[in-house]
């Protein structure tokens, strides 16, 4: 069985569900990318919406950047005291050349709903209205970017200026975000498909399935497939619901209906 007919089956036939355990694991990594990717998607528009709100006062934050660079790991100025901070209704914005300010710093700069996008010395820095999607997932409402990395080197602030001032953000930018949200996501996921497939793994043996951990992971990840769907949705309506739970308890329920057609060995008298 192929992982697009396992998809289907997941809507359409969750009892057959138990022939993942013949699946290779590769396609199962795979598959569990796939599903990360369903739940990075309320991250990445909540981050989207930081960009569009950027945009919106960026002809006023982008007379206040002086001339900058991003080269080997940090960023430069030749302009003297040139740091400021930037507020509007719903953004802090914050350029520190000098280090002047940590993550932490930009973090408590915000109130309510606020937005915070700071260029620190070493780091970009997004920090995001509390809220349960992003908690749960990224462990903060945070979201960095170090220079050291390399992604951001070449920026300086005629690109800044002219991606502020466009009329669209640049896709390359909604590609990077949705990339960083991803993989927190994933390790998020693993986490939970591993505490899920322990209660299967437990459960398979209690009823007498001949189900080895790895058979039992294989099918949980499958079995997660409409949960993620449904996590990801209430995440659109209600950012600050945490779904964590509600994926391990689905995904279980989904389990326990695909097992049904492996055969028991309980023991003989």
């Amino acid at each position: 069985m192929t992982t697009f007919q396992l998809f289907k089956k997941a809507f359409l036939s969750v009892s057959d569900l138990h022939q993942a355990k013949k699946m290779p694991l590769w396609k199962v990594i795979f598959y569990t990318i796939f599903l990360s990717a369903i739940l990075a998607l309320p991250i990445a528009r909540q981050v989207f919406a930081v960009l569009h709100d950027i945009k919106m006062d960026g002809q006023k934050i982008a007379q206040k950047l002086p001339d900058f660079s991003i080269e080997k790991g940090k960023l430069t100025t030749t302009a003297k005291n040139a740091g400021f901070i930037y507020q509007t209704n719903s953004i802090v914005f914050t350029f520190d050349p000098d280090g002047k300010r940590d993550v932490r710093d930009i973090h408590n700069d915000l109130i309510g709903d606020m937005l915070g996008v700071a260029f620190l010395q070493n780091e970009l820095v997004v920090a995001l209205p509390n809220s349960g999607v992003t908690e749960s997932t990224l462990g903060t409402n945070q979201l960095l970017l170090p220079y050291k990395n390399g992604t951001l080197d070449g920026i300086n602030a005629k690109t800044i200026k002219q991606a502020l001032n466009k009329a669209a953000i640049p896709w390359w930018t909604k590609g990077l975000i949705f990339l960083v949200s991803l993989y927190p996501v994933f390790i998020n996921l693993i986490v939970d498909l591993l505490i899920a497939t322990l209660g299967a793994s437990l459960y398979a043996k209690t009823r007498f399935y001949r189900l080895r951990f790895l058979d039992c992971l294989k099918i949980i990840t499958y079995c997660g497939t409409v949960p993620a769907i449904i996590s990801s949705l209430l995440h659109f309506f209600t950012p600050a619901l945490d779904t964590g739970y509600l994926m391990i308890l689905l995904s279980l329920f989904f389990f326990f209906i695909a097992i049904k057609k492996e055969e028991r060995y309980p023991p003989t008298a």
